[in-house]
């Protein structure tokens, strides 16, 4: 009886493998919803354990402090707005089906009034390139394009910390620090590079996996390595 693969202990969960959420300072989500009008004033920028782009607090009109995720340019005493009557301009929210073709948007909401889902990472950003009836379509960072419903709110603009990625780790230590914070599974170590009792791909004279390296999805957990459920095999032919 061998050892529980990684995927085996990762699937039954635990602290090991939670996202340490305790040490948010907050869920950055839009406020209010579609009809209503709210602004505010931005009185600090801080850093968020949780990300790597900064965030800034929010004084709103009612005296009330919130957290949102800040766009590159917006500073200390700048306004913000959401609502669907505003200006458009860098740092306000509006549905999709108010903004103009070719904006730079971030923060977009999958279902309105959701709070925002998508690109929220560092120094990304997507642009409206379409709209039809009651949707509008919006070409993701990835490069595909994606339609929304026409009252989901994005956030105006490019979230901050661009560059993030340009800085080399240069030591181990950096970058276990960085994957700590995220609960990834890092250091990830080499299946045929284990002992036979560890992975199903372990042991040998050599490092080679000796069996197949496809399986199906349905397999035990102690085999689901490899190219689970591989659409195709084999050398590419084009």
């Amino acid at each position: 009886m061998g050892h529980r693969i990684t995927t085996q202990s990762r699937g039954k969960g635990g602290p090991a493998y939670r996202v340490p959420s305790h040490r948010y300072k907050a869920d950055l989500r839009h406020i209010g919803n579609s009809t209503t009008t709210i602004s505010g004033l931005v009185i600090d920028i801080e850093h968020d354990p949780a990300r790597n782009a900064p965030i800034a607090l929010v004084r709103l009109e009612d005296g009330k402090k919130v957290y949102m995720l800040i766009t590159e340019g917006l500073g200390l005493g700048d306004t913000v707005a959401w609502g669907t009557d505003i200006e458009v301009r860098n740092g306000n929210t509006l549905p999709l089906g108010s903004i103009p073709t070719g904006s730079y948007i971030c923060n977009i909401e999958a279902r309105p009034n959701d709070g925002g889902k998508f690109v929220r990472s560092s120094g990304v950003q997507a642009i409206v390139v379409d709209k039809g009836e009651g949707r509008v379509g919006v070409r993701m960072p990835s490069g595909k394009t994606k339609w929304f419903n026409a009252r989901c709110r994005a956030t105006i603009g490019i979230v901050a910390g661009g560059g993030r990625v340009e800085k080399p780790f240069v030591k181990a230590g950096t970058k276990y620090h960085k994957m700590r914070n995220s609960a990834s599974n890092w250091p990830r170590v080499r299946g045929v590079a284990m002992n036979v009792i560890d992975h199903p791909f372990g042991g040998g004279g050599h490092q080679h996996a000796g069996r197949p390296k496809t399986v199906a999805r349905g397999t035990s957990p102690g085999r689901t390595v490899g190219h689970v459920a591989a659409r195709k095999t084999g050398k590419s032919r084009k």
